[in-house]
């Protein structure tokens, strides 16, 4: 099965032209290594633009959504938007959306408004550093609250057809995160292992039917350790995302290793 290689690029670059850029370059990666699937998700601005333009080799995804396909909520972007722009992914319960106050209901209503439109949710999990301080039980415990919270009231068939995806996001080892630590291919297989037990559990379906990812700073340096995993499906790709040598670097790892 093709390993999912996803670019978040967050709240960057600063203009078009540089988003073109940089698409262009995933684009040519994409092309090159075929045996993988390729997502870039663009800040709002840009990706409508990029997502009716169809760089050859990519899909597009959103970096968040609301929950009403439409009505007056000022600033919000709707499921049925993106829909209609052409975007097949949307990231849901990212850490960052967490941290400003996005709670367990609100992502719960976007992932199943995303769902009902035809999009595929990409839906976020992970523990911050003092909850992975505490050990397995700990962090067992804090993941099944947030996929619970997340996934409640969703058909198990979305997992079975492949229309919803779990990114497992260990905050401690985001770079952006302060005292961030390294993370390692066996801790993530072994969380990511716990994470398609849970939800199998959840939804009586088989580890098989689920795809996790892992989105712990990946870069060219560190994608093979992590997507040489079995239970790793793909990666969720922040800061190296916007470095198109070490993306391309990612995608050709995921294209070998798929």
């Amino acid at each position: 099965m093709k390993k999912l290689v996803i670019a978040n690029w967050k709240m960057n670059p600063a203009s078009y032209a540089e988003a073109k850029k940089l698409a262009k370059a995933a684009g040519l990666s994409a092309k090159k290594h075929k045996n993988v699937k390729v997502v870039v998700c663009p800040p709002f601005p840009w990706l409508t633009d990029m997502s009716h333009e169809k760089e050859a080799g990519l899909e597009y995804g959103a970096q968040d959504v609301f929950w009403l396909d439409k009505g007056a909520y000022t600033g919000e972007v709707s499921p049925l938007m993106l829909k209609n722009s052409k975007v097949k992914y949307v990231i849901i319960g990212h850490s960052e959306r967490r941290r400003l106050g996005e709670t367990g209901q609100n992502i719960n209503m976007k992932l199943k408004a995303a769902l009902a439109n035809g999009l595929v949710p990409i839906l976020c999990v992970g523990e911050d550093a003092k909850t992975h301080s505490k050990g397995k039980l700990s962090v067992g415990k804090f993941l099944a609250t947030q996929l619970r919270e997340g996934l409640r009231g969703v058909d198990q068939n979305m997992f079975i057809n492949k229309k919803l995806i779990v990114a497992y996001e260990p905050i401690w080892a985001i770079s952006t995160t302060p005292g961030v630590k390294k993370d390692t291919p066996e801790n993530a297989t072994e969380t990511i292992f716990s994470i398609k037990k849970l939800v199998a559990r959840m939804f009586g379906i088989l580890l098989s039917d689920i795809t996790v990812l892992y989105g712990g700073s990946v870069d060219s340096e560190n994608a093979y350790g992590f997507l040489s995993c079995p239970e790793i499906g793909g990666v969720l790709v922040g800061g190296a995302s916007l470095r198109p040598a070490d993306f391309g670097g990612v995608v050709k790892i995921a294209s070998e290793l798929s």
